[in-house]
């Protein structure tokens, strides 16, 4: 075994277990333990397990995305203080502020990637799991050898779940695998539109950052596009359930939790005002913990009044200025 190997050899053996134990929980409901259905609904159900396990560091990702979009417009006056300056001095005098910037406000910009670094050595055990009982048919833990025979032998519509796109036998995994690679990609653009266009504030769309996730919008789905080619279908299935699950929290996040200032911020304080006039409540009752996200109650309050101001016509401000 090579060093990789046994540094997953953890996360595999707990990943195998998972996979087994829904397997059994399915096979206990009545299903055929070798149908592919049975292993498909076996690995959206572990994705879901790991998903739900990474909400801990999700929330933290969301925090420090915050804390990094309202420091954005002070780097960006960092950085345009040192703009065409390539000297060297110049140079450490820019990191230096930067450092101190982040140290100050708390911000790290690499707690972003951090739920990406910790679920990617889970993919891996995931991908070698999937390969070694598809491939060599030997198995990993609770993955007995019947097991991951039964598994590699098992086919979706007639599509084995061991086959990619490029290696296909058969027109069966090539068309459940586009139809995947399809639905993937137009997940993660979904996913990242939301981002872009819902939940960024003014300031932070005049910033380098927005560019850079503008740019992630177009990257992130030609990534799937080049990746699906090459994936079993096994791994497939844990990859677009994953898909969904991030966008389907994504938008939950964004609904209750929107950055201050950003549009679906807005959004929401229109929803939680028409609430509260239905209630017969004052309209900035029920946007009171907007103040939590960022923004302070004189804010919330000016921007709700704004949003309920009717407009007046020119006789009836007329007639005001004369009873004045």
């Amino acid at each position: 075994m090579d060093l990789i190997g046994t540094i997953l050899w953890p996360l595999k053996w707990v990943v195998s277990a998972i996979l087994v134990g829904f397997h059994w929980i399915f096979e206990s409901l009545g299903m055929d333990a070798s149908a592919g259905i049975t292993w498909v609904l076996s690995i959206i159900f572990l994705t879901f397990v790991v998903r739900a396990a990474l909400i801990p560091i999700f929330v933290r990702q969301i925090k420090s995305q915050r804390r990094m979009l309202e420091v954005a417009p002070q780097l960006k006056k960092i950085q345009d203080k040192y703009k065409g300056k390539k000297d060297q001095f110049s140079r450490e005098a820019m990191s230096r502020e930067t450092m101190a910037l982040y140290k100050e406000t708390g911000t790290n910009p690499l707690s972003s990637c951090l739920p990406l670094l910790i679920q990617m050595p889970i993919f891996f055990s995931l991908y070698s799991v999937l390969h070694e009982a598809q491939i060599n048919k030997t198995g990993i833990g609770l993955l007995s050898s019947d097991l991951a025979k039964s598994f590699g032998n098992a086919s979706l519509f007639g599509a084995p779940l061991h086959e990619t796109f490029t290696n296909a036998g058969g027109w069966e995994v090539r068309v459940i695998a586009g139809v995947m690679i399809v639905v993937m990609t137009a997940s993660q653009f979904i996913t990242q539109l939301q981002l872009v266009a819902k939940n960024m504030s003014p300031e932070t769309k005049e910033s380098p950052m927005y560019r850079q996730q503008k740019m992630m919008l177009y990257i992130l789905p030609l990534v799937f596009v080049i990746s699906g080619l090459s994936f079993p279908l096994g791994v497939m299935f844990y990859w677009l359930a994953s898909n969904v699950w991030t966008m389907a929290q994504q938008y939950f996040v964004i609904r209750s939790m929107p950055t201050p200032g950003s549009e679906a911020a807005l959004a929401r304080e229109a929803r939680l005002a028409k609430k509260a006039q239905r209630r017969g409540t004052p309209a900035t009752a029920g946007v009171l913990t907007e103040a939590g996200t960022g923004a302070s109650v004189a804010e919330v309050e000016a921007r709700v009044t704004t949003q309920r101001q009717q407009p007046v016509g020119k006789n009836r401000a007329k007639k005001n200025g004369k009873t004045k």
